[in-house]
C-alpha cells in the first residue's frame, strides 16, 4: 500500500483524515498491536472486549507510526501526540468504526493487486488444504496466504493488507463460528474460489444442527465474485441446495470432477494419479493418510480454478498440531494433531493411527484424546462414539484428557486411563509410552495437549 498516499487511504477506508500529515507515500503493513507499530506501519486500535486499541494510539505514535486509524473519541489525543513528535510524519485517521475502516481497506487493497482469490473453509482440514494448496500454486504463481489463524473477521482483512504488490493468487482461510460469519469474511475478501473442505458436526453449541453448520459454510458460495467457482465434495447433500447460486462448481471425491487414481505397481503410498475432470495428473506427495489425500484433491480442484494444473513433487509443510510426526528413541513415533478437534477430524486421526501401526504388528496403538468443544447437546454421545470407534480399528491404550472425554471410555473396550487435565496427562502418558508406540495426541485447543507432546519429545517418557 506504499504507493497509496493519506487521502488515498482515508478514502478507501471510508475514513476521515485530520490535520495536514508529512508523509507522501503510504504504510508498509497495518497492524492491530500498537507494541509492533513502527516506521511504515499503519495501526488500527479497535475496541475489544477487555480493552480499547484505540487508547494505544499515542503510543504507536510515540514509536514512529505511519499513521493511526482510531474512533472519533480518540482522535484528539492521537493528533496531539503527533504533534508532540515535533514535526515528524504521523497520519491521524478516524472512522465511526476502526473494524468496519479495516475491512474497507483490505477489500480496496484486494482489488488493486488484482490477484485471484481463493477462500477456504470446512469443518475440518482447512489449514491442511490451505497449506497444500499454496504448495501446488507456488511452483507458477506468486501466492501470498493466511498465516496461523488469522481466518476471522479481524484476520482475514489484516492477511489481504498484507500481500505484497505484484500478489497473483490469494489464499485465504475463512473460519465460521456462527451464522452470518463467513457471509462477513466473504464481502470483505470477495472470492473468485470458494473451496468447502467439508461439512460435520463442529460450533453445534452456537449452531445447532448440521444442516445449520451447512447452511453457514455454503454463505461462501453465495458470496463469490461473478463468474466465481465453488469446490464442494462430490454428493455432498447438504450442500446440493446452495450449489444453484454457483456460477461454477468443481466436486472432489469419489464421483467427482476430481477423483484419487492409485497407480498401479510403484511406492502408492507418495505417488498418486489424479483424475482432473478427464486429464490424468500424477503427484509425489509426502502423505499418505486419507483425509490427507482427500485435501489434496480439493487443492488440485481449486488450483484448476485459477488455471494452475499441478505436477510432480508436492513439497508441503503443515502447520503446527496438524498431525505433525517426530520420531523419537526408542523407536516411539508421536503424531501431535494436538491444534483442534471435533468428530470428524477425531475419526480420521484414529484411522491414521491404526494405518501407521496396523493391528497385529508389535508396534502398540496409544491414543491421547482431550475434550472436543462446542458441540452442543449431543456432546456426550460424540464423546462416547470417539471411544467406540477407538475399539473397533484397535487402538491398545486410550487416555483421555477432560470432563467430556471421559465419556470416550465407555465405548472402548481395551486399557483407558482418564485425567481432568493435560498437566496431568503429560506425566502419566510419560509412564504409559514404551519403546516402539504410536502415539496420537488430539483435542480442542482448548484442552492444551501440546504439553503432551512436549513432554514426549523432551524424552519424559
Amino acid at each position: 500500500m506504499n504507493r497509496w498516499g493519506p487521502e488515498h487511504i482515508a478514502g478507501a477506508a471510508g475514513a476521515l483524515l485530520l490535520g495536514a500529515p508529512l508523509p507522501t507515500a503510504g504504510p508498509e503493513r497495518v497492524t492491530i498491536d500498537s507494541r509492533q507499530a513502527g516506521p511504515g506501519v499503519l495501526f488500527v486500535g479497535l475496541k475489544g472486549a477487555r480493552q480499547d486499541g484505540g487508547a494505544f494510539a499515542k503510543d504507536a505514535v510515540a514509536a514512529g507510526a505511519w499513521g493511526v486509524l482510531v474512533a472519533p473519541e480518540h482522535g484528539a489525543e492521537a493528533v496531539e501526540a503527533v504533534e508532540r513528535q515535533g514535526g515528524q510524519p504521523g497520519v491521524v485517521l478516524v472512522g465511526e468504526q476502526p473494524l468496519a475502516a479495516l475491512q474497507r481497506l483490505a477489500t480496496a487493497w484486494r482489488r488493486e493487486l488484482g490477484a485471484k482469490v481463493i477462500a477456504v473453509t470446512g469443518s475440518t482440514g482447512k489449514t491442511t488444504t490451505k497449506d497444500i494448496l499454496v504448495s501446488v500454486l507456488s511452483r507458477s504463481r506468486r501466492v501470498a496466504f493466511t498465516r496461523a489463524n488469522f481466518n476471522t473477521e479481524i484476520g482475514v482483512p489484516l492477511e489481504i493488507l498484507a500481500a505484497p504488490a505484484g500478489t497473483e493468487v490469494l489464499v485465504l482461510e475463512h473460519a465460521m463460528r456462527g451464522a452470518g460469519q463467513i457471509s462477513e469474511l466473504a464481502a470483505v475478501s470477495e472470492p473468485d474460489v470458494g473451496v468447502i473442505v467439508n461439512v460435520g458436526p463442529v460450533h453445534l453449541e452456537l449452531l445447532g444442527t448440521i444442516e445449520a453448520v451447512a447452511a453457514a459454510k455454503a454463505e461462501l458460495i453465495a458470496g463469490l465474485r461473478e463468474g466465481g467457482t465453488a469446490v464442494v465434495p462430490a454428493h455432498e447433500p447438504l450442500l446440493k441446495r446452495y450449489l444453484t447460486a454457483a456460477p461454477h462448481v468443481i466436486t472432489f471425491g469419489p464421483g467427482g470432477d476430481v477423483q484419487l487414481r492409485i497407480p498401479p505397481g510403484g511406492d502408492s503410498r507418495r505417488r498418486v494419479e489424479i483424475d482432473l475432470a478427464g486429464r490424468m495428473v500424477e503427484l509425489e506427495v509426502p502423505f499418505a493418510q486419507a483425509h490427507l489425500r482427500t485435501n489434496l484433491l480439493a487443492a488440485v480442484a481449486a488450483a484448476s480454478a485459477v488455471g494452475v494444473v499441478p505436477s510432480g513433487r508436492v513439497e508441503v509443510a503443515f502447520s503446527p498440531g496438524r498431525g505433525q510426526r517426530t520420531e523419537l528413541p526408542g523407536g516411539v513415533t508421536v503424531i501431535d494433531d494436538c491444534y483442534n478437534a471435533n468428530p470428524m477430524s477425531v475419526r480420521a486421526a484414529l484411522d491414521d493411527l491404526v494405518a501407521t501401526a496396523p493391528p497385529g504388528g508389535a508396534r502398540r496403538r496409544v491414543a491421547v484424546l482431550g475434550d472436543m468443544l462446542e458441540l452442543g447437546s449431543g456432546e456426550r454421545e460424540f464423546h462416547m462414539e470417539a471411544g467406540r470407534h477407538a475399539a473397533e480399528v484397535g487402538v491398545d491404550v486410550l487416555v483421555t484428557v477432560g470432563p467430556l472425554a471421559a465419556a470416550m471410555a465407555q465405548g472402548f473396550r481395551g486399557d483407558s486411563h482418564g485425567v481432568a487435565t493435560a498437566a496431568e496427562a503429560a506425566p502419566l502418558v510419560g509412564e504409559l509410552v514404551k519403546p516402539g508406540d504410536v502415539v496420537l495426541v488430539k483435542g480442542s485447543r482448548g484442552v492444551g495437549l501440546e504439553l503432551v507432546c512436549s513432554s514426549l519429545t523432551a524424552g519424559r517418557y
